[in-house]
């Protein structure tokens, strides 16, 4: 049992520098595969406006169905501020969308209706690989720098 007077000095030193974590900076992969992600988000949620009341709506004039892009809305603060678990859940929500292209592709009358769903489909598929990749990097990131820091062995 160490005596009080060993605690207090124990207690009283400051902090090793290789002790404490520093937050890293984002690689620039990272960063890439964020504005990725919150590209092709925008450009589904423009794509899906734009679809729905001007190039090939469903009525003439435009129909309700432009409110589909409501619930793209809601997860572009969190990839914007760079959210982890964002990343995730949007990465499954986007099938739903991926879905409604691959249908109109193929039963849309019009060509500019399927042309636009193709555009709808690559936009898909780049933001589910966005958000894929940025979860991995982001993951590998922490691993390697919970690696990089020493444990401490020695305990006075």
């Amino acid at each position: 049992m160490p005596s009080q007077t060993a605690l207090r000095a124990h207690r009283a030193r400051p902090l090793r520098a290789h002790a404490v974590i520093q937050p890293q900076s984002p690689s620039s992969a990272v960063a890439a595969t964020r504005w990725l992600a919150v590209g092709s988000l925008v450009g589904l949620i423009v794509l899906g406006l734009a679809w729905e009341m001007w190039l090939a709506p469903l009525r003439p004039g435009g129909s309700w169905l432009a409110l589909k892009v409501l619930p793209l809305v809601v997860p572009l603060a969190g990839l914007y501020k760079n959210r982890m678990y964002t990343y995730r859940w949007v990465s499954l929500m986007i099938w739903l969308y991926f879905t409604e292209g691959v249908v109109r592709a193929w039963s849309d009358a019009l060509p500019l209706g399927r042309a636009l769903a193709g555009i709808e489909i690559v936009l898909c598929l780049m933001l589910f690989v966005a958000c894929a990749m940025h979860v991995r990097l982001r993951l590998r990131d922490a691993r390697t720098a919970r690696a990089a820091v020493p444990l401490e062995t020695s305990i006075p």
